[in-house]
């Protein structure tokens, strides 16, 4: 009797969270196939990481959801301070920043995490993906040439699936994390509970992120929700100690804040979700094994201030999808090396911040959260000590655009060069007339000004004065420029050097 064949596909992704969603609609545009398991039996339910920083923006106009994601979401509230029923104060606390031609996204947009999740499951399902839900990963061996994992689905059957790679994007417990045994240091940075939980409350206008810093007994805040008659809680339990759990029903919840806000008169009709937090942050040792790689929560934990934890988590996807489909098409298997050489350091870099926001947070009890800087945008992140990055030009100015750097967007007249980057290809900028050759290994875009011969013309000056009068701009499938240079020779040299592939997108749709 012949054994069942084994279900084969190129990239198993573990988690259907928003890493799982972006890499796997990446991956799905390239024309790469993958198979989404997420062990829960539906999408995640809960507002946990609502704070959209301008870069991730950035990746979702890339993908083709930015209009339903600004459409489904908000800008930050203004926040209102108070102490028990008396209002203090009213204040931004994100700076206040507009779009400008290099930014098409100037601030923070808030959803709550299980929108953002739905949004990407629909625009997956709009390219021949899908989540295979209540199906969990139970187990794997991997080998040279790939992964064999082991699944359970809804109704305990198990199946096994043979893949190229795996992608642990399951959590900050990642199963997958844990069976490579690979290191998790992580601090505790409170110990003490918060409860974090959707509730439906009457009493508070919708208009503001409400606070209480000095609340009795903890912090607590209520920020409504967009696209639902909701509001976050989130409530901190100071004293507490480890091991208590704050109770989330709704009758408790109605307690908790008619004794630490006074409001006698507030009603809590539902609490939709509910988590506990217990604020650590980590990162693993490594972000590979062979042909396993993690992201998202399992490669790092974060505190929730600053919105950084779900962006960078994004980040790691966009960062990981382009190189897994050139690495599936030929590409040397040292490209993958540069996924963890890149993002584990901006990983701890990250993790700093979190913790000097947490800080500055704890102290300010007049307003309850420090303001938030451009720090926290996520746009001044870049790769300029990577493997993949070659600056050739000499006698900068300190505050130049470098290889390593995010490529900025700019008019070109009707189209901005966000529309020319948009989709899994790399593209070549060249200005001054810097002649360059075509190549079926990225899109050539030739950037002059009014009246010069040109593929698209600077009618407004915006994008020489990002990149310069003269040069060419090798920018990766995933907007950070690979090559800075004046001369045309040195894209050959830098092929040869970069072993030819490292920056050749996998074809596929956009």
């Amino acid at each position: 009797m012949s054994l069942p064949a084994i279900a084969t596909t190129d990239v198993l992704i573990a988690g259907a969270g928003p890493t799982g969603l972006v890499l796997a609609c990446d991956l799905a545009r390239r024309g790469i196939a993958c198979r989404v398991v997420e062990r829960e039996s539906r999408g995640f339910p809960g507002s946990r990481g609502s704070g959209l920083q301008p870069r991730s923006l950035e990746v979702f106009d890339d993908l083709g959801v930015i209009d339903a994601i600004r459409a489904a979401g908000g800008p930050v509230q203004r926040l209102q301070s108070w102490d028990g029923t008396t209002r203090v104060a009213e204040w931004d606390t994100v700076e206040p920043s507009e779009p400008s031609p290099h930014v098409p996204y100037g601030e923070m947009w808030m959803l709550p995490q299980w929108r953002t999740v739905e949004i990407l499951r629909a625009r997956l399902e709009e390219l021949g993906g899908s989540v295979e839900f209540g199906c969990e990963l139970t187990g794997f061996a991997q080998d040279a040439d790939g992964v064999t994992a082991r699944l359970r689905g809804p109704d305990g059957t198990g199946s096994a699936v043979r893949a190229g790679y795996l992608v642990a994007a399951d959590g900050g417990r990642s199963t997958v994390r844990k069976a490579l045994g690979v290191g998790f240091p992580v601090t505790d940075i409170v110990t003490d509970p918060t409860l974090i939980a959707d509730v439906r409350v009457d009493g508070f206008d919708r208009a503001h992120w409400h606070v209480w810093p000095t609340a009795p007994g903890g912090r607590v805040a209520l920020r409504p929700l967009e696209g639902a008659d909701l509001f976050q809680l989130l409530a901190h339990f100071g004293g507490a100690g480890p091991d208590f759990t704050p109770d989330a029903t709704p009758e408790a919840v109605r307690q908790l804040l008619v004794e630490r806000t006074g409001h006698e008169d507030v009603r809590v009709h539902e609490v939709r979700w509910s988590s506990v937090l217990r604020i650590k942050a980590g990162a693993a040792d490594r972000f590979r094994v062979g042909r396993v790689l993690l992201a998202g929560d399992a490669a790092h934990i974060h505190s929730p201030t600053g919105g950084q934890g779900l962006n960078t988590s994004i980040q790691d996807a966009y960062n990981l999808g382009w190189k897994l489909g050139a690495a599936l098409r030929g590409a040397p298997d040292a490209l993958l090396d540069t996924y963890e050489a890149e993002r584990r350091p901006v990983a701890r870099q990250v993790l700093a911040l979190t913790t000097q926001v947490f800080e500055r947070d704890r102290v300010d009890t007049d307003r309850g959260f420090s303001r938030r800087g451009a720090e926290t945008l996520q746009l001044g992140l870049g790769y300029r000590a990577s493997p993949l990055t070659r600056e050739c030009r000499e006698g900068l100015a300190d505050d130049a655009l470098r290889a390593g750097d995010r490529a900025p967007d700019a008019p070109c007249g009707p189209v901005r060069l966000f529309d020319l980057f948009r989709g899994p290809h790399a593209t070549l900028l060249a200005f001054g007339g810097t002649g360059a050759p075509a190549s079926e290994r990225y899109r050539l875009v030739r950037v002059g000004r009014p009246g010069e011969q040109a593929d698209v013309i600077d009618v407004d000056g915006h994008a020489h004065k990002a990149y310069g009068d003269r040069g060419l701009f090798l920018v990766r499938p995933d907007g950070y420029l690979a090559l800075a240079t004046q001369d045309p020779a040195d894209l050959a040299s830098y092929e040869a050097r970069t072993t030819r592939t490292a920056v050749v997108s996998s074809s596929g749709t956009s």
